[in-house]
């Protein structure tokens, strides 16, 4: 009778052990197969922050291109001014000597005093010359708004 028992027990533990074997191999198919989601995911990981990287070289060249430009910019617009108060002064200079009337032809007097007008009139409003960006809007992307700092860019990646 007791051996009986023990058959009918070893019968039952044997299939507890199948049981328990089941279970350990389909955990270790479900840990092979995230240890391989990881493995992907670490791989894709360290392609965007290649690409982020790379993205992040050509936004630093951008910035400094856009302050060489601005730079470049500003310097023209001095020399501009320069230039356009030559002109002013030799427009005056023109209309207000008696040889200068003289020397010049009726149609030359009328251009210059057409010049000198309107010359007169832009250097008593501000400067406005048009340029390829309308700056007299509030934009939001204006020249003036471009901010060289990264702390946007440290906010983002915490």
């Amino acid at each position: 009778e007791q051996g009986l028992q023990l058959l009918e027990l070893g019968g039952s533990v044997e299939e507890d052990y199948i049981r328990i074997a089941r279970c350990f191999e389909a955990t270790r198919q479900r840990c092979c197969r995230l240890e391989q989601d990881g493995r992907r995911a670490r791989e894709e990981l360290a392609r965007v922050e290649a690409e982020r990287a790379a993205l992040e070289v050509k936004l630093k060249h951008a910035r400094n291109q856009v302050e060489v430009e601005m730079k470049k910019r500003h310097r023209a617009e001095a020399e501009l001014e320069k230039q356009e108060r030559k002109l002013q002064l030799v427009l005056e200079l023109l209309m207000r000597e008696p040889w200068g009337n003289e020397a010049l032809s009726r149609e030359q007097c009328s251009v210059l005093s057409a010049l000198a007008g309107r010359r007169l009139g832009a250097a008593l409003a501000p400067v406005r010359r048009p340029s390829a960006v309308d700056e007299s809007c509030q934009s939001l992307l204006s020249h003036s708004d471009i901010s060289y700092d990264r702390t946007e860019d440290d906010m983002v990646r915490s």
